[in-house]
């Protein structure tokens, strides 16, 4: 898979979203809670993100997760099945693909995401005012708030606050599904 083309999409949008908050690389870095010298990485265009370390960023920065992933794109877009770039996560068997992100002026995102059965994916609160709402396209999902999880099979939909701590679990091998992440 060709990961220049995501790199420097993310490099370019840490850069701009750090600056446009002036703060330095070392306090981005100290906020969201990761090594200068992955944030460093990033921003110069090498590393490996995970998902985890691009939602702390996006968190901290207050921004959708999408600004720091998604290129500019044009009027039409069709990403075929299996196309988008994948972000894994570090600690479950869990990816993460931007679908669409949210025009100006709206805040939402549309991902795809796939798991399968082992470790939970922990996921940190968002910026204040997230709401994820999720639908299952294949295998069976636990999902929701720390606490509040609740099971999902094919063709089911939950809406929970993505602004707590909550988690994805996949059930079955081969899950997938529809997350749309909405923001205030």
């Amino acid at each position: 898979m060709d990961r220049t083309g995501p790199l420097s999409v993310i490099a370019a949008s840490l850069r701009r979203e750090r600056e446009r908050h002036g703060i330095s690389l070392t306090e981005l870095a100290r906020r969201a809670g990761i090594a200068k010298s992955t944030l460093s990485q990033l921003e110069g265009g090498t590393g490996n993100p995970s998902v985890e370390t691009l939602w702390a960023l996006a968190v901290v920065l207050d921004v959708p997760f999408s600004r720091l992933v998604d290129p500019p794109s044009a009027p039409v877009h069709v990403l075929r099945a299996g196309e988008g770039t994948a972000i894994p996560s570090e600690h479950a068997p869990f990816s993460g693909t931007l679908l669409a992100a949210c025009p100006p002026g709206a805040r939402r995102d549309l991902h795809v995401i796939a798991g399968e059965p082992g470790p939970q994916r922990a996921a940190d609160s968002h910026i204040p005012g997230t709401t994820e709402h999720m639908i299952v396209t294949a295998g069976r999902w636990r999902a929701g708030p720390v606490g509040g999880e609740v099971e999902l099979g094919v063709g089911d939909y939950a809406r929970f606050p993505g602004d707590r701590p909550h988690t994805y679990e996949a059930l079955t091998p081969g899950c997938s599904a529809v997350l749309v992440m909405e923001y205030l």
